[in-house]
């Protein structure tokens, strides 16, 4: 007699495998063990001779779920295409898997399946899949499904978790389940990654919150901006000893602009402290770099970091040659998100104390996020300004960065 040894399962993933609701949807927080459920569900039907199938919205987690049936069936597996991923087992079971990211949605026409899983299904680009492609595969067998996926706002997949919860909808049962209901994760990982995320996505990737594709993104803006902007400085031969340590330590964060958006330039303490904030526009960029490089000679920074992209990267080289310490920082979708959520991050904390200026004040406020396709994306509303916003974020950087704080996302 061969046997297959299956993991065993916590009381939250047994719950979801013992129900009999025909259409199951699980959203958990991340480490819940969604993919061990799925497993155990694929793998009991292939034991007892039915047609399973296994979907993921990328290659490379679709790989990783068959190498783990191929290992776990080893025994049992009478033919096998690693090329098209599929299995027939001795049982008589046949497991096919497959990724979205090789257009399975139109190859997979024609099958026919007792039990599907949507591993990460709110990672797919819309219903259209389930309902023109997959759904259909379960017609000759009234088979079943199972839709696994952490969050990701209030897309397609929050809509299928909401039939789950609904009495009109007797055959799909839902269920919210956070991070915190795997009993093997420590309960002090799930605290350090509560204080080292901002709170929204502590919310959605922890414990599975449905958030809405758009927000705010800087909470305690009253809190934090409280600060007084810095006496100007007196002149290099006035000064005394006690002043100089005043501004010993302080970092810039530049925003460049020119004709309709402003340039900005935000001088933040290594502590977090923001003590200038200085915007400008409609004159030249020599006349602009001749500021800066006053700014420079009040509070002498430690580190410049300037916005690199466009005219930035000229302006830089220029500064750079006067001999003032200018670094660029190029800003992408993929560099502005931990840009960004440093500062939203501070801000909850409140480990900043920021310029009580009504420029930023109503900048920060005004910021948003909006869910995109890979992700989210940060901007000022249309027809408004960020340089407030990006200049400070960039000073703190830099303070925590060259400060010799290293900056930590999850």
């Amino acid at each position: 007699m061969i046997e297959i040894q299956l993991a065993a399962l916590h009381e939250g993933q047994q719950a979801i495998v013992d129900s009999a609701a025909r259409f199951k949807v699980l959203a958990c927080g991340r480490r819940f063990g969604k993919t061990l459920v799925a497993l155990d569900m694929l793998t009991n039907r292939l034991l007892d001779g039915q047609n399973v199938a296994y979907f993921a919205p990328t290659y490379r987690m679709g790989a990783e779920v068959w190498r783990e049936l191929k290992q776990n069936l080893h025994p049992l597996i009478r033919t096998m295409n690693e090329h098209e991923w599929r299995m027939e087992l001795y049982t008589g079971g046949v497991l096919e898997c497959w990724s979205l990211a090789n257009q399975a949605a139109e190859t997979v026409r024609g099958r026919k399946y007792h039990f599907v899983v949507m591993d990460e299904a709110a990672l797919f680009d819309s219903a259209e899949v389930w309902h023109g492609a997959i759904r259909p595969l379960l017609t000759d067998y009234e088979g079943g499904a199972l839709f696994a996926s952490t969050p990701r706002g209030r897309n397609w997949f929050w809509h299928l978790y909401l039939q789950g919860m609904s009495a009109g909808f007797p055959e799909w049962e839902s269920w919210s389940l956070p991070t915190a209901a795997n009993p093997h994760i420590k309960t002090t990982e799930i605290e350090a990654a509560r204080s080292g995320m901002p709170e929204r996505f502590y919310k959605q990737e922890y414990e599975a919150v449905f958030l809405d594709d758009g927000g705010v993104v800087f909470r305690n803006v009253e809190r934090v901006c409280v600060g007084e902007n810095a006496i100007e400085p007196p002149s290099r031969q006035e000064r005394q000893e006690e002043e100089i340590q005043r501004y010993e330590g302080c970092y810039f964060g530049v925003d460049w602009g020119k004709d309709n958006d402003y340039t900005c330039v935000s001088v933040m303490t290594r502590d977090g402290r923001q003590i200038h904030l200085e915007r400008f526009n409609q004159i030249g960029w020599a006349v602009q770099r001749g500021r800066l490089a006053a700014l420079y000679e009040q509070f002498k920074p430690r580190i410049i970091l300037a916005e690199e992209n466009s005219i930035g990267s000229v302006n830089i080289e220029a500064l750079q040659a006067e001999g003032l310490p200018v670094t660029g920082f190029t800003t992408t979708s993929k560099s502005k998100t931990p840009l960004i959520d440093g500062l939203a991050l501070a801000m909850e904390r409140e480990e900043v104390v920021l310029l009580n200026d009504p420029v930023l004040k109503h900048e920060l406020t005004a910021y948003e996020m909006k869910r995109t396709s890979t992700g989210w994306s940060y901007s000022a509303p249309s027809g408004s300004h960020d340089d407030t916003v990006i200049a400070t974020a960039l000073s703190l950087w830099a303070s925590k960065w060259y400060g010799g704080e290293m900056i930590s996302f999850v």
